[in-house]
This record gives structure tokens, C-alpha cells and sequence, in this order.
């Protein structure tokens, strides 16, 4: 215990993401802040009282923060911080069009995040979230594998979900991995997805693997368009907490996080989605996965077209 983790940002994505990580009962405290007085008190307020139900202990704390830093106090010490904060995407937006107004947000978050919590893990959510997640890195300066975003596991958790939906099997014989980034260019990796070990491709013809990689990539689209305000939000606050839990415990599980890739597959030099091991320092280590050469091109040419964009937040 002792361990303590912070998020920023409490609409339904922070707050669903404290809960989950204060019923892992593996930190001492969890920190909910956002920007309207009142909510991350009384959310928190709301999660402690269920405490005794559920049968943990870990403390929730709330904390509204101002434009000015006021309330950043709260986060002070914390092992990992998970920026949630930014407006969600409305039915016909695409990440991209979340870039200015976020940028502003995540910046200031970040700083903030640098003055109080200077040995923190940053866990990045906000849309669009590789540009964001580059962003972060150059507002708390902080060592590259200090800070990653989350994309992969939540879309690799989409088209596994997809997968077993569709051959009528339980989700956990399924495996899928998509790297790339999160949006236009996700890279699903069909040569590395398995069904009780056997090759996807000897089970669904392509045509419908296709179908199913292009719905992994409207994902977040699709739950928009059904819910009509907001976002999702449990399947993404799912994928934070497991890997702000992974960080804390040290436990060098690997998940498909967008990292700093230096190297890796030929690529150097931007945050893209990959595999990589989690523990105390953040990414220990980028996990290279063996790739089709179809499906190394579609990676460069991710990379490059983030890469394009990545360069632009410096400024924003």
C-alpha cells in the first residue's frame, strides 16, 4: 500500500476510472479532481460510502482545481497521474476536430502535474490522444517513458470483443492486437490474433475480418452516435485503471499503450501504438511483435502520419 494515483478530470471517464481503481484496493488513495466546485468532493464522498458494501479500503479524495494551479495540492506525491480531462466528442466529430480546445486543457493539467507530482507516471486519455499524449510530454518535460497514452488496450479490447461476439465463443479464448494509433490509422495485426490459439484467418474469411477491423476502428464512433452525448466510457476507464495498476504494482505485464518508439521496427522519434512492458518507471520496454510486411507498412505509415501531426502541438 502507500501507493497513491490521481485523476484528473471527473465526467464519467475520470470517475469511472477512480472507482475501478480504488476496488482494485492496491493504492492507500485515490485523487479525483476536476474544474466544477463540488463534483470530485462529492463524487468521492459517494465512493468512500461504498466502501463497507464493496470491501475495500482505499481512500477516495476530491479536489477542484482553478485556472490557476489553486487545488493541485491534492495530487502532491502521487505514483501515477491519469489525464482524463478535455471535452468528449460529439455525434460527427472526429478526434481530430477536439485538438485545439484540448490542447489548451492538457497543457495546463501537465504543467501542474510537473510542479506537484514531479515523479509521477502520466497515463494520457484525452482526445486526440496521441497528439495529446505528445503534448504531455513536452508540458512536464518529463522522461519519454514517464509518459504514455492509452489507446490499444481499449481497441484491442473492442476487436476481441467483436471477435468472440461473432464466432460465438467466450472472450477470453480470443486474442487480437492492434497497434498504430488511435483513429484513421489503427493497425490492426490479423497475423497476430488467435481463437483458442488457432489463426483468426483459418476461422472468419478475410472480407469479415476486415468488417470487424474497420468497426474496432469506428469503435468509439459507434457508441457516440448511440449515446448522443458523451462518449464511452466503460470500456475506456477499464483500460486506464488496468494500466495505471500495471504501473504501480511494477508488474511488467505488457499492453498495447502508445509509447515512444526510438528504433523499434524502423520507426524513431514519435508516440505511436505499440506493445509494451508497464511497471514502476512507466514503459520499460517497447515489446516488438513479429509483423507481416503488409502489416510493417501500415505502422510506418501510421507513424508517419502522426508524426505530422505530433509536431504541430509543440505550439499549441
Amino acid at each position: 500500500m502507500g501507493k497513491k494515483v490521481t485523476v484528473v478530470g471527473a465526467g464519467f471517464y475520470g470517475s469511472t476510472t477512480a472507482q475501478r481503481l480504488a476496488e482494485y484496493d492496491v493504492f492507500e488513495t485515490v485523487v479525483l479532481t476536476d474544474i466544477i466546485e463540488g463534483k470530485p468532493e462529492g463524487l468521492a464522498l459517494d465512493l468512500n460510502q461504498s466502501r463497507p458494501i464493496e470491501g475495500f479500503e482505499t481512500k477516495v479524495v476530491g479536489a477542484t482545481t482553478g485556472p490557476n494551479g489553486e487545488g493541485y495540492e491534492a495530487i502532491e506525491g502521487s505514483d501515477v497521474v491519469v489525464i482524463t480531462a478535455g471535452l468528449p466528442r460529439k455525434p460527427g466529430m472526429s478526434r481530430m476536430d477536439l485538438l485545439g480546445v484540448n490542447a489548451k486543457i492538457v497543457r495546463q493539467v501537465a504543467e501542474n502535474v510537473a510542479k506537484y507530482a514531479p515523479n509521477a507516471v502520466v497515463v494520457v486519455v484525452s482526445n486526440p490522444l496521441d497528439e495529446m499524449t505528445a503534448l504531455a510530454q513536452i508540458a512536464t518535460a518529463f522522461p519519454k517513458n514517464r509518459v504514455l497514452g492509452q489507446a490499444g488496450v481499449l481497441d484491442t479490447a473492442r476487436f476481441t470483443n467483436f471477435v468472440a461476439e461473432t464466432l460465438g465463443v467466450p472472450v477470453k479464448s480470443v486474442k487480437t492486437l492492434t497497434l498504430g494509433s488511435h483513429g484513421d490509422t489503427m493497425v490492426p495485426v490479423p497475423s497476430q490474433c488467435t481463437v483458442d490459439g488457432k489463426p483468426l484467418s483459418e476461422l472468419l474469411p478475410a472480407e469479415k475480418i476486415e468488417e470487424l477491423v474497420t468497426r474496432t476502428r469506428n469503435g468509439g464512433a459507434e457508441v457516440v452516435a448511440l449515446l448522443k452525448t458523451g462518449s464511452a466510457y466503460y470500456a475506456p476507464s477499464a483500460a486506464a485503471a488496468r494500466m495505471a495498476k500495471a504501473i504501480a504494482e511494477d508488474s511488467g505485464e505488457v499492453w498495447p499503450v502508445c509509447a515512444w518508439v526510438d528504433g523499434e521496427y524502423g520507426i524513431s522519434g514519435v508516440y505511436l501504438g505499440v506493445l509494451a512492458e508497464l511497471g514502476a518507471t512507466g514503459v520499460r520496454k517497447v515489446v516488438e511483435t513479429p509483423l507481416t510486411d503488409a502489416e510493417l507498412a501500415s505502422l510506418k505509415e501510421a507513424a508517419e502520419a502522426v508524426r505530422a501531426k505530433q509536431a504541430d502541438v509543440a505550439d499549441l
